[in-house]
């Protein structure tokens, strides 16, 4: 189920992008050898102004694949050995976004696919890679190069994120690897949960990672995500690390954002915040200027309809967005630490 879009360019959101196909019915949890040998020479027109994108300027989700195509033809076990090659990836949906996702204007694309179960999370329909849309990574590319002249005009790029990106990591270095032939500005919205299947080929591809930390507290990152918090800060120190002299990005390190969602009566409370907050400082004590950015994000309720279409059991229906006073609160706590916080 695709998107439709108004006049305007306004989007009509989906459920899903695909929900019901079952195209990756069996799929294992990560997919892929990310090896990359070198992506497809010329992926297509560039198009200058004219943008018949799905758009969403304001909220991080997707708006369908319109004007992508879709591997239908292929059966399963093609598709599933296209897969571990990187070849083929399960998409959900894309967007062009302007101010989010990292700098300029952005192509964003959704991947299905995620290991955490986070109770607030808004795009529960990305979370099985069954859900999603089979699409090659070449036709992913031609889209990437139709926006290359707004990439400059903007100093924008392409942002992969999900679900979790790095579930499928070779079709990720695909993306990746041809996005840089190109010379366009990458990034990577994750979790670090699955930090490593990232490989340093993927890092030296990449140029920005928004770093999604849940929670400082161990027992309070395992409440939200059902998951264990270490790898997540293993990620983030690796990151740090690949840019001092003689690592994998020393010639041009990594930055990182670290973005952290403030839920009242979740994530709120104060040696919480202080654990994030201290966590992200200290990256940038392995390497100045690792993290150059902290985005507090709201809590909101956007996705609560997603839930209840989907039949999932949605634990914060009645969670009230925080007040201006206690996010106040939760951004001093990152200015406190010296990180620019927004």
């Amino acid at each position: 189920m695709t998107s439709t879009s108004s006049a305007t360019g306004a989007a009509t959101l989906p459920l899903g992008g695909g929900a019901g196909r079952g195209v990756f019915l069996g799929a294992p949890s990560v997919v892929g050898v990310p090896e990359v040998s070198g992506a497809a020479g010329l992926f297509g027109e560039s198009i200058p102004v004219d943008l018949d994108a799905p758009t969403a300027p304001r909220r991080r989700t997707g708006a369908g694949l319109d004007g992508v195509a879709v591997a239908d033809d292929l059966g399963r076990t093609d598709k599933l050995a296209m897969m571990r090659t990187g070849e083929l990836g399960s998409v959900h949906s894309w967007e062009l976004v302007t101010a989010v996702d990292g700098p300029g204007t952005r192509l964003t694309v959704f991947l299905n696919g995620c290991p955490l179960r986070c109770l607030y999370c808004h795009n529960p329909d990305t979370l099985n890679m069954r859900d999603g849309e089979p699409v090659t990574a070449d036709e992913l590319l031609g889209r990437v190069k139709r926006y290359l002249p707004i990439f400059r005009a903007t100093k924008g790029g392409l942002t992969l994120s999900g679900g979790e990106v790095l579930q499928q990591p070779a079709f990720a270095a695909r993306i990746l690897r041809g996005a840089k032939e190109m010379g366009v500005h990458t990034a990577l919205d994750t979790s670090g949960f699955l930090g490593k299947a990232l490989t340093d080929e993927m890092l030296a591809d990449t140029d920005l990672v928004l770093l999604d930390v849940k929670a400082g507290d161990p027992d309070t990152y395992l409440e939200v995500t059902k998951r264990p918090l270490q790898p997540t800060l293993d990620f983030g120190r690796r990151l740090a690390e690949s840019g001092l002299p003689g690592g994998v990005t020393a010639a041009q390190p990594v930055e990182v954002w670290v973005r952290f969602v403030l839920v009242p009566g979740l994530t709120d409370d104060e040696r919480n915040v202080d654990l994030v907050a201290g966590y992200a400082a200290s990256l940038n004590e392995i390497r100045p200027g690792t993290v150059t950015r902290v985005e507090v994000l709201p809590f909101h309720q956007m996705g609560r309809d997603k839930w209840t279409a989907l039949g999932r059991d949605y634990s914060l229906d009645d969670t009230q967005p925080p007040s201006v006073e206690l996010t106040d609160r939760v951004r001093e706590q990152f200015r406190s630490r010296g990180l620019a916080t927004f």
